[in-house]
């Protein structure tokens, strides 16, 4: 998962980044292949109805962007606040999609399987795909059919087949569609 933290018209403190550190451990713990980005910001408000600061976390998955904004005095409060309200819209996300997928399978009769693209990395020519049961799954540029490397993009549907690699799984073969 890759991380942003800005601050804005407001010094980042100590204390800040290590609750930070801290509840982004808890995302990555429950929600590690799911959230592709986290971006967070910390912003000092000239307003004083709204209280002193505000929080904003932006967390990209496959095919949707979830963002918690919290207003208030004291930024440490308000990050948790922001992190739980994330947790829980990542939840019902993840819920809705199992539902979504409890009625196909995983494997279809010519055995493709279903899958979202995690990570890309076109320039060393490999990526990773993230299961429907979220497994990472390794394919390499060869294994592309009907698509070139550049034409991906991290969130995209594909199908692929699976095999055992050395290093664990990997796709045999990958193209767009659902």
């Amino acid at each position: 998962m890759d991380l942003k933290v800005e601050a804005r018209n407001v010094e980042l403190r100590k204390g800040w980044q290590t609750k930070i550190d801290e509840e982004r451990e808890k995302v990555i713990r429950h929600f590690a292949s799911f959230v592709l980005r986290l971006r967070i910001s910390i912003e000092g408000t000239a307003s004083h109805k709204e209280g002193g600061y505000e929080v904003k976390l932006v967390a990209s998955v496959p095919n949707d962007t979830v963002v918690v904004t919290r207003k208030g005095e004291n930024v440490r409060p308000l990050l948790v606040e922001a992190f739980d309200v994330l947790a829980q819209q990542l939840k019902e996300i993840v819920r809705k999609k199992r539902q979504s997928k409890k009625s196909t399978d995983v494997a279809t009769d010519d055995g493709a399987r279903h899958g979202v693209i995690q990570k890309i990395s076109p320039h060393k020519s490999y990526g990773f795909i993230v299961s429907q049961d979220a497994r990472d799954i390794y394919f390499h540029e060869n294994a592309l059919k009907d698509i070139s490397m550049d034409s991906l993009n991290e969130g995209d549907e594909v199908m692929y087949g699976e095999s055992q690699g050395d290093k664990g799984p990997q796709a045999s073969w990958v193209r767009i569609g659902r």
